[in-house]
């Protein structure tokens, strides 16, 4: 496998016409963005049944399925985990995913989400067993999950079912590398000892490693001005030996432009470059107020259907740019169009399915605090 071979197109963040509306997905410019991509020889699309309210796979088959010769892609596509309520579900999943996207296989497939209660969800409606059919009987040529906890757990489901699985798709990110919580490098050494592939999702963690503030913009335009933030983030995780595909989620064009010139021109990580992003690394979890990858996956469980990810990126935006005027946007957009985070009563179940492991209410009481303490509405910039 070639490092090219390695950039796949992430399809959780398509282009928008309306950014307030996730199924509103640009489909021209997604179809433009398809045609470089697949011109400059890169061919791998990843999915979700839940991605842009189910438009995401809607979108590929207009762009991908629809447009080029069945060969000439590949399709990733992921089990909702979460919406599982019998065995029978697996079935109907499926089956609706494999009409959307217009196919009669998925060169890959995943169970979507594995951490510790959405785990028990797949093990209670026998879905493992149901993917291993998959691949026996053609529907899925490859087959694995995505992870998203610790690396106790990983190692308990490899025990269980890595001898069935070709893949894991890990959140891996240099960020992340050696962060306690996320404890990605452990769960990349346990694939490694399970003699499985690691697929890449969230290599620029949701866009927090390539929004920092300008003290360590400054840092990477000193170090090389020639390469992009975001062609450092992709080359750690791509210089992985056992990282067979990297995902980037990608919504404008220039990302896409920048992307496929860091894997046709891939160059590994000198020694130099990988301590300058462990120094790089240092700074950005120290300035970031609240690490969220912006998933989603906390909403889906909100009983307030709280937009936590909407709010922590204001958060951040504001406490890395105490200038910008982000407080009218808080109290104008968010709380008065949207669940104010005030409404949060604390039910803590966001907090079991959160990929970060972030203890959700705490932090949105920060974030109401923040704001109201920092900006009165009525008063104008503060």
């Amino acid at each position: 496998m070639t490092y090219k071979s390695k950039f796949g197109f992430g399809c959780m963040r398509l282009p928008l016409t309306d950014e307030n509306d996730p199924t509103s997905v640009d489909q021209d410019l997604f179809n433009q963005m398809v045609d470089i991509y697949m011109d400059k020889g890169f061919n791998y699309f990843d999915t979700s049944y839940a991605y842009h309210n189910g438009t995401s796979e809607v979108a590929i088959r207009k762009a991908v399925v629809e447009r080029y010769p069945r060969e000439s892609y590949q399709i990733c596509d992921k089990m909702p985990t979460w919406a599982l309520t019998s065995e029978d579900d697996n079935d109907r999943f499926v089956n609706e995913m494999l009409e959307r996207l217009g196919i009669d296989y998925f060169d890959v497939f995943f169970i979507h989400n594995i951490n510790t209660p959405w785990y028990k969800l797949a093990e209670k409606h026998n879905t493992f067993e149901y993917v291993r059919k998959m691949k026996e009987n053609g529907i899925a040529r490859k087959i694995g999950f995505s992870f998203h906890d610790n690396a106790s757990l990983l190692e308990e489901v490899l025990e269980k079912y890595g001898d069935m699985m070709d893949i894991v798709q890990l959140e891996l990110n240099y960020l992340d590398w050696e962060d306690p919580a996320i404890e990605a490098h452990k769960c990349y050494d346990l694939c490694v000892k399970h003699g499985i592939d690691v697929y890449v999702m969230e290599p620029l963690k949701g866009g927090v490693i390539v929004n920092p503030n300008d003290e360590i913009r400054n840092d990477f335009k000193e170090f090389n001005p020639e390469k992009s933030i975001a062609s450092f983030a992709l080359r750690f995780c791509a210089s992985l030996e056992n990282v067979k595909i990297v995902l980037s989620g990608m919504s404008k064009m220039d990302d896409l432009l920048d992307n496929c010139d860091t894997f046709e021109n891939f160059e590994p990580l000198s020694g130099e470059e990988t301590e300058f992003l462990e120094k790089m690394a240092e700074k950005l979890n120290s300035s970031v107020a609240v690490p969220c990858s912006e998933c989603g996956y906390c909403v889906d469980v909100c009983p307030e259907m709280i937009p936590i990810p909407e709010y922590f990126s204001l958060y951040n935006i504001s406490t890395n740019r105490p200038e910008s005027n982000i407080y009218r946007l808080y109290f104008d957009k968010l709380a008065d169009e949207k669940v104010s985070a005030e409404d949060c009563t604390f039910c803590g179940t966001c907090v079991d399915h959160c990929t970060q492991h972030i203890e959700i209410p705490d932090e949105l009481e920060k974030v109401c605090e923040h704001f109201t303490e920092g900006f009165s509405p009525y008063a104008g910039s503060p």
